[in-house]
């Protein structure tokens, strides 16, 4: 979803889509497998496919979200070509879409189209910016409203999203105790970037499992999550986030959850360097594939040829 005209600090993150193709280069069907999962999302049995760019109209943000809204829905539509593996709970299964930004208002207009076949779902968001702000100052229209900022606010007021969604890794400078009140209201539960060092990972990992439960659930990436220093290619970047390692391990150990679909967004390339960005979003897309497959994390692999078993 090639699609940043709703940002409000650097353009660019259109040409995500393009980057984080070029990052998976080196992602092929014939090297799939990871030692993290101890799979091959290509060896499972099922079928993955690149839909290629949704066409959004760069000059009207209202018809631009139309239609990616339209896309998405289109894709809902389409029959599973290997319905003996779709997982989740629901009825009537679905696609389950990878979806790559653009900027974070894509994920209204993704929202939009899963309430119709799933109706209110759970949110996990990865950020540094929380995205439930009302508006900002200036927005005296409708569509001034919404922005990458803001998209959350205006689905939860839309009833697309349940009250137990939650963020992780947020950290961004904020107006005061009442943002966190109005954030609270929109229906997430926060994790801060610090909560790595004071919970650790495998307590973020349970925490966020709790608020999940068995809740259909959607995914949603900014890659700004990640410290600038390791992905520097984004559009807000905040300093003091979270490594890109530190990142995967918390995927892995979400697993098994409910998901319906997911993204990874605010990749601009126009800030990147030696395509350190676009390999690590690439890198995300692949453990989200992984995600999808399996019905639990991964076992914890014990390193072969530890010298301490020599002791």
């Amino acid at each position: 979803m090639p699609f940043d005209t709703a940002v409000t600090y650097r353009p660019g993150a259109r040409f995500g889509p393009y980057a984080i193709r070029s990052g998976s280069r080196r992602q092929r069907e014939a090297r799939g497998y990871t030692l993290s999962w101890a799979k091959d999302p290509f060896a499972e049995g099922v079928k993955i496919i690149d839909c290629g760019d949704v066409p959004v109209n760069p000059f009207d943000n209202a018809l631009a979200i139309d239609q990616m809204e339209v896309a998405y829905s289109t894709l809902l539509r389409r029959a599973l070509a290997t319905p003996e593996r779709a997982k989740g709970t629901m009825l009537n299964p679905h696609p389950r879409i990878i979806s790559l930004g653009g900027d974070h208002t894509i994920v209204l207009p993704i929202l939009r189209a899963l309430n119709k076949v799933h109706g209110p779902i759970s949110v996990i968001h990865f950020d540094a910016h929380l995205d439930t702000w009302r508006s900002y100052p200036g927005a005296v229209t409708n569509q001034s409203r919404v922005t990458h900022g803001t998209f959350f606010a205006v689905a939860q007021e839309e009833g697309l999203i349940s009250n137990t969604s939650i963020h992780a890794g947020i950290r961004c400078k904020l107006e005061g105790e009442e943002d966190l009140e109005n954030d609270e209201s929109v229906g997430f539960q926060l994790i801060s970037g610090d909560d790595i060092d004071d919970l650790g990972i495998p307590e973020i990992i349970r925490l966020i499992r709790k608020r999940i439960g068995d809740s259909p659930v959607y995914l949603s990436l900014d890659i700004d999550v990640i410290d600038p220093g390791l992905a520097p290619a984004t559009g807000t970047p905040e300093a003091g986030g979270w490594t890109t390692r530190e990142l995967k391990r918390i995927l892995r150990g979400l697993a098994g959850l409910n998901l319906v679909g997911a993204d990874i967004v605010e990749v601009a390339p126009a800030y990147d360097n030696a395509e350190i960005t676009g390999i690590a979003a690439a890198d995300l897309v692949h453990d989200f594939l992984m995600m999808f497959l399996s019905d639990h994390p991964p076992t914890k692999r014990k390193a072969r040829g530890d010298p301490r078993d020599e002791l």
